[in-house]
């Protein structure tokens, strides 16, 4: 799947994250990846997460899956939604919608939500902290921008769903297959079903808050941390009023934070480890047998190709010329030389075949091992 007309860097310049946009049906050739009753059955399983929104007069009732197979012939007539996370982990024909937004770092990638709404089915007016490309896959939905949102923004009182207590629509679209609306972080929109068989595609990208930031960053930080690395004051003298903070007891204290926090190559490797990991992470995707280092170096030199995970999250920083830190499913790999070309090139690419010089380097193939062996890699045997 890939774009026919659509300009990313004027797209980049112009929209992002800074206006909405409609893409009337960017696509070479577009074809939609997944059927409806596809959908439902990954809504069954226990390990793949799913909501169905079902709405009565202006009421929005969210129920969490699995969802049991006789559900759907529950439904009625009423407007209902059904929406599926990560589809992309389990589908790779859905997975490869994700390729043509590659011009967006892999670490700003999220997932591909799925959801399919009968006639006049949605989840109501709202607002995401997140960019996000909704992609119409069958049927038609009408799209309504309102205005900018923030965490001031009054919302109803809902226990499942963000919803607005009030909207009001500036801008109106009806988007046919293909067709594609990019919504930048707090803008307001709401989507409504027309018709029946209404799916859309949602390939939404993480942007993470100060406060998560800050948080996760120091949670990391306090394990290694000792409690006899404490405030001193050894040149201390008499001060003329003894309730008052002097300027050199708050900047020593200012200091014991601010050193350890503004460690920047101890902060890169974090922020990689934990971009890096995955949605789920306690599904386990390694193989029933593990490879060893000559059988996979055999694969290898038989030109099989190898394929990354959909699941996984691949990404580098790169340290000097020739060396970087690969990071996949929140490990930290150290790479330099060849292995460091093919960490570079297992970021770019979703399937590709080992330059033949690589094969004889042991740090190739002990990485490709590695990686093989936590799931994060697999061979395509055609």
């Amino acid at each position: 799947m890939q774009f026919n007309n659509f300009d990313t860097a004027a797209f980049l310049r112009d929209y992002w994250q800074k206006r909405p946009l409609l893409i009337k049906n960017p696509w070479q050739s577009w074809q939609n990846p997944l059927s409806p009753d596809e959908l439902a059955g990954l809504a069954c399983e226990d390990h793949v997460e799913s909501r169905l929104i079902t709405q009565t007069c202006d009421d929005w009732n969210a129920e969490h899956g699995p969802l049991p197979e006789t559900r759907f012939g529950e439904l009625g007539k009423s407007p209902w939604t059904l929406l599926v996370q990560a589809v992309d982990h389990h589908v790779p024909e859905v997975a490869a919608l994700i390729e043509p937004f590659r011009f967006i770092p892999n670490w700003r990638i999220d997932d591909v939500m799925v959801s399919y709404a009968s006639d006049g089915g949605g989840v109501g007016p709202h607002f995401d902290h997140y960019d996000v490309f909704l992609i119409q896959g069958l049927g038609q939905r009408r799209w309504q921008i309102g205005r900018a949102c923030d965490d001031q923004t009054a919302l109803r009182s809902h226990e499942d769903l963000l919803l607005l207590a009030n909207f009001e629509a500036v801008e109106e679209w009806i988007l046919d297959p293909g067709d594609m609306l990019y919504i930048p972080p707090g803008i307001a929109h709401n989507g409504v079903a027309i018709g029946a068989d209404c799916m859309t595609y949602s390939i939404g990208f993480r942007s993470p808050s100060r406060k998560e930031l800050i948080g996760n960053w120091c949670d990391h930080l306090l394990p290694d941390m000792s409690d006899d690395d404490r405030y001193c004051d050894p040149d201390l003298s008499v001060q003329e009023n003894p309730g008052e903070i002097p300027a050199t007891a708050i900047d020593r204290l200012h200091a014991m934070l601010t050193e350890k926090l503004a460690d920047r190559a101890a902060f890169a490797r974090w922020f990689g480890e934990y971009s890096s990991t995955p949605r789920y992470p306690e599904t386990d995707w390694r193989p029933e047998e593990p490879i060893e280092k000559e059988h996979l170096r055999g694969l290898l030199t038989a030109d099989h190709p190898l394929l990354r995970n959909p699941a996984s999250r691949f990404s580098f920083v790169r340290q000097e010329q020739d060396k970087l830190l690969l990071f996949v499913d929140g490990e930290c790999y150290p790479c330099t030389n060849e292995a460091a070309l093919l960490a570079a090139m297992l970021c770019a690419q979703d399937q590709f075949v080992i330059n033949p010089e690589w094969q004889t380097s042991d740090a190739v193939v002990e990485l490709l091992t590695g990686l093989y062996n936590r799931g994060s890699l697999s061979f395509d045997w055609g």
